[in-house]
């Protein structure tokens, strides 16, 4: 359990770690330990019979046994992921634990994989609130006519699964807009099970109805991660403009009736999870309000990236950890680097242009902004010039 003070917003030459960006996170039900699940991973290693034909896999054992000395076992296998690996089943331990050690690692090095560790698939660019820290509260995005909005058919998301499946096994149904928007999520979530082993959304559960409830609770989903930032109907209004906290308490309780009454082996993780902007917050009032509603709460640290295209250059030389890390999907199959670029300056294709998602990740535009950001260059990229994201 992590309880810490209220930090100060970045300044403009510090940088944000975005792998670091939780400032609380407390585990309501704790369905494992990182111990027990560390062991569980060395137990798998030594029945491997690669390990030692694997300079990766003896790369991870050796940091599980705490011989790495780079990376101790606890920040591959943390009091956040415990509880997703727990989940795994034991047959695919080995698959978790190089798809964590790229995701986690990889990045820090600069070492590229050939398909990205992280996939964010935005079944939506549409969101019915405008948080006040969110890119969406930017009418360049947000306005019907500006060519940035709409949520992804069900042909897109199945070219889009089908590129990713067998070669990345985290994804989110997240990024610019809220993913409940999405007509055709059904038959997304249907085409998508038991195609990744870790596969989460993010939602502000304003519009979580019950027959959408069925549809998450029915799918592969491993973690459902509900979005709020307050306990308090004023405050939660201020910081969600549009959003009523009452609506969604609402809706979460009937979320954990059905899940109760229908779905008693789910092994869904769900949280709360909201960003601390403003000193009004507190995240222990976010504690008493929520736990008897999900598994985990957390809160992250602010990015001023609701506005990333008018910051001043900063003097940020740190190479953005991103480009080695994930790769985003908008919802007309246009792929992006990156959530801060949220209007696309630096779009590096689209998945209709290509036969493999390495390809993409792999590509000359890609490879460009990795050397722009590697020769400590990042002032030559907008919206990178301003961002603080490292």
């Amino acid at each position: 359990m992590s309880m810490n003070n209220f930090p100060t917003i970045p300044s403009a030459d510090k940088p944000y770690v975005k792998e670091n960006s939780f400032n609380s996170f407390i585990r309501i039900k704790q369905r494992s330990s990182p111990e027990a699940q560390i062991q569980r991973g060395l137990n798998a290693i030594h029945s491997a019979q690669t390990v030692d034909k694997d300079p990766l896999l003896a790369e991870i054992k050796s940091c599980l046994s705490g011989n790495l000395a780079t990376y101790k076992p606890e920040e591959l296998i943390s009091e956040l992921n415990c509880d997703e690996m727990s989940t795994i089943s034991q047959q695919n331990i080995i698959r978790y634990l190089k798809g964590r050690y790229r995701y986690n690692f990889y990045p820090k090095l600069n070492r590229l994989h050939e398909f990205p560790p992280y996939l964010q698939i935005e079944l939506s660019s549409a969101c019915n609130y405008r948080c006040k820290f969110c890119f969406q509260t930017d009418s360049k995005l947000s306005k019907k006519s500006s060519g940035h909005i709409g949520t992804m058919n069900i042909e897109t998301f199945r070219r889009v699964v089908d590129l990713a499946a067998g070669n990345v096994d985290f994804v989110s149904m997240a990024s610019r807009g809220e993913p409940l928007l999405c007509k055709q999520l059904p038959e997304a979530f249907k085409y998508m099970d038991d195609k990744f082993l870790c596969a989460k959304m993010n939602t502000n559960a304003s519009m979580l109805t019950e027959e959408k409830c069925h549809t998450i609770l029915s799918s592969g989903l491993h973690t459902l991660v509900f979005s709020a930032d307050a306990s308090e109907p004023g405050l939660y209004a201020e910081l969600r403009v549009n959003g009523s906290l009452q609506r969604v308490y609402s809706n979460i309780g009937q979320f954990n009736a059905i899940r109760a009454k229908y779905y008693p082996d789910s092994k869904l993780i769900t949280r709360v999870s909201g960003v601390l902007f403003s000193e009004k917050q507190s995240f222990e009032s976010l504690v008493d309000f929520w736990s008897p509603l999900v598994d985990q709460i957390s809160m992250v640290r602010f990015c001023a990236w609701n506005d990333t295209y008018n910051l001043p250059a900063n003097h940020i030389t740190e190479p953005c950890t991103e480009l080695w890390r994930r790769m985003y999907v908008w919802f007309d199959g246009t792929v992006n680097p990156c959530e801060a670029d949220y209007l696309s300056n630096l779009s590096v294709g689209s998945i209709y242009n290509v036969g493999s998602l390495s390809e993409l990740w792999q590509n000359a535009s890609y490879d460009g902004l990795r050397r722009h950001h590697l020769s400590q260059m990042r002032s030559c990229l907008t919206p990178c010039k301003g961002c603080t994201i490292s």
